[in-house]
């Protein structure tokens, strides 16, 4: 591996990001949220990739924040309160800009998940884990109650499920990270790489405007009373169905043939 704290490899119409400081075990320093903000940018207008995949390096996906640099920020006049302030915000930033993304995230991770590595996992579109990593909000047991990456985890489990995590800081392995929604499902651990890729592929095997719309769709319409997402969502389907390549995919489909996109 290169010095490069954020590494990008793209196979085909697939990127993938990985974070590179296994010595920090990928913490999110404020060179590594720096980096994968820029990454992001730079694949939101990217059109020739359809899909990302984001994993680490070395024995871990994410630890969460680098406590070292925070401890260092607190030592300000006001007690670190404008740095930290500013710190949570940056993340946030981050965060929500991977469902803004026109392409699919996929997760990948292993070894541990923790505190904002643990939001990072629950703030993409999917995820994909290796048989053994371990999934926690753990802040509460240094004192530091993890309410940011509380907002991630609470929309993909079920209250109570992530409420015992954030209050108890025990971790959760595969199997119930699974069953309780906050990954797809598990694989070994070397089949993880190619299982991902495999999912970003076929993904990426799909007219990409519609995966584009309908991830917009799909989060726009998950914070909407029932109504008003029914509405909005037909909208969406109105616009896609009035596309050139919508109407050559569905002819293609009665026609049994391959479809042949033009975007």
């Amino acid at each position: 591996m290169t010095d490069e704290i954020l590494l990008r490899e793209d196979r085909g119409a697939v990127a993938t990001l990985t974070m590179n400081r296994p010595g920090a075990l990928n913490a999110l320093s404020d060179a590594m949220l720096a980096a994968l903000k820029d990454a992001f940018a730079a694949l939101e207008e990217d059109r020739s990739v359809k899909a990302v995949v984001l994993k680490g390096a070395g024995k871990a996906f994410c630890a969460g924040h680098d406590l070292k640099e925070m401890q260092a920020g607190r030592q300000a006049e006001d007690h670190g309160r404008a740095y930290f302030a500013d710190l949570f915000a940056r993340c946030a930033s981050v965060m929500q800009m991977i469902p803004r993304l026109p392409q699919p995230v996929i997760a990948a991770p292993h070894g541990i998940a923790t505190a904002a590595g643990c939001q990072l996992v629950a703030s993409c579109d999917m995820a994909v884990a290796a048989e053994g990593t371990r999934f926690g909000v753990n802040g509460v047991n240094i004192g530091l109650f993890c309410s940011t990456p509380m907002v991630a985890l609470s929309r993909n489990v079920p209250r109570k499920q992530a409420f015992e995590m954030l209050t108890t800081g025990q971790f959760i392995d595969t199997d119930k990270a699974e069953r309780i929604g906050l990954i797809n499902r598990s694989v070994p651990h070397d089949d993880l790489d190619n299982a991902a890729l495999e999912l970003a592929e076929t993904v990426a095997g799909k007219l990409g405007a519609a995966v584009k719309i309908g991830k917009r769709a799909f989060y726009d319409q998950i914070e909407m009373p029932l109504a008003q997402a029914y509405e909005h969502t037909a909208a969406v389907m109105v616009e896609n169905m009035l596309w050139r390549d919508t109407d050559e995919g569905i002819t293609a489909f009665i026609e049994k043939r391959k479809p042949d996109w033009q975007s």
